[in-house]
């Protein structure tokens, strides 16, 4: 088992070595990363992993950006930062083995399917059920907001196996085929005129217990896995210094404002630092939290970081239309309703990016929400009054 620093690099040198990253077809490439333990290094061994610390994989990624290695991060966003995980902690031997690889060489795209028209913020709430048959359940209901799903081949759902007890103890969790019959994705078109999320609608669509995802009326547990692995992989990624949004900032700055000296100049300037030395904190202090994380069920770190950067990219995007002038004003798109096959987060068109930034606030958990988490898991306050707590789901006034 390789820990060391050195001993990976051995692994990272001995790969790209044998199959070289711009002659080696990405798949092959991504299945012997996996083989040799370099997936997530911070995983178990065998599963993608080699039991390494949160840094040493951070070593890792950033050596193979260096080798220029392919990565199915993009496609896969869903898959990788969520999904892998979570089968990680509650998988059985067998979901490990037959999943997490062709997650990993992006041969798998997943997607995930909690949300629903009247179960966002409570989650727990869902009304999409599974009814159990023999050694398979038939699911029936409808899930919202599902990024990628029309390019995903598994879900990962969460659907009310127990209607009579309390809704968070009435869920369980399960590894959807997204092309199984009774299964309709349908677009939903945002500001930008893209359709990363979608809406998908489930007819009694047959899955079998073998891809049930942890025990019966356990799937609170298998959610808040996900939900906290989605807040980290959301707001926990280290960027090199002065990248992302904050760089195209600096961009526009030298392209359309360096030299000058009136000032509206100097106040832009001004925003311009502060905005910089913010996003420069929250790099730092995301370094700092990936240093003490494993694998498994991050704690509320995850949450702060997710809160940081939706209101920091939502500021920095706002920030480069501002810098851009009348033409900030300007997204010429058209509106061309496509439907992406990656997840865009940053980058870009900035006029663009100000308006897909929008939703950061919302996505993976609002940030009323993760303030809520905040107070009450790190500041120690009360928790908010939970009339339902004890109440069985069919019970619960539906509105």
């Amino acid at each position: 088992m390789a820990t060391s620093e050195a001993e990976i690099d051995g692994l990272i040198d001995d790969l790209v070595g044998a199959f070289p990253p711009a002659s080696t077809d990405p798949v092959t490439f991504l299945g012997a990363q996996f083989d040799r333990g370099l997936a997530w290094a911070n995983f178990p061994v065998g599963e993608g992993g080699l039991a390494a610390s949160p840094a040493e994989q951070l070593h890792v990624l950033r050596r193979m950006a260096r080798a220029g290695a392919p990565s199915a991060a993009g496609r896969n966003v869903i898959g990788y930062g969520m999904v892998a995980p979570t089968i990680v902690v509650h998988g059985t031997e067998e979901q490990k083995k037959r999943f997490l690889r062709p997650l990993f060489t992006g041969e798998e795209i997943w997607c995930q399917l909690f949300s629903e028209p009247g179960a966002g913020s409570d989650v727990a709430s869902l009304a999409t059920r599974a009814d159990r048959d023999g050694d398979e359940w038939l699911v029936t209901g409808q899930k919202v907001w599902t990024t990628l799903a029309h390019e995903s081949a598994f879900g990962l759902l969460i659907a009310r196996t127990n209607p009579d007890v309390p809704k968070h103890k009435g869920i369980t969790a399960f590894l959807v085929d997204m092309h199984a019959p009774g299964v309709d994705v349908r677009p939903l078109y945002q500001a930008t005129g893209e359709a990363e999320f979608n809406e998908c609608f489930f007819d009694e669509v047959r899955v079998p217990d073998s891809q049930r995802l942890g025990g019966v009326g356990e799937g609170w547990g298998v959610s808040i896995t996900t939900l906290m692995n989605e807040r980290v992989s959301i707001g926990g990624t280290v960027p090199p210094r002065g990248s992302g949004l904050i760089g195209e900032a600096l961009k526009i700055w030298n392209q359309r404002w360096r030299g000058r000296s009136d000032p509206h100049a100097m106040a832009v300037r001004s925003d311009l630092m502060q905005s910089w030395v913010r996003n420069e904190v929250s790099r730092l202090t995301n370094w700092r939290a990936n240093d003490l994380r494993r694998a498994g069920t991050p704690g509320p770190e995850g949450s702060v970081a997710k809160l940081a950067f939706a209101e920091e990219n939502q500021r920095t995007s706002e920030l480069c239309v501002d810098l851009l002038g009348a033409e900030g004003m300007l997204y010429g798109s058209n509106y061309p309703q496509v439907r992406p096959t990656e997840s865009a987060m940053t980058g870009g068109d900035m006029r663009k990016a100000f308006i897909r930034m929008r939703g950061n606030s919302i996505e993976g958990g609002t940030s009323e929400v993760m303030r809520n988490i905040i107070g009450e898991r790190v500041l120690g306050l009360p928790g908010e009054p939970r009339l339902d707590k004890d109440v069985a789901w069919k019970d619960v006034p539906k509105g």
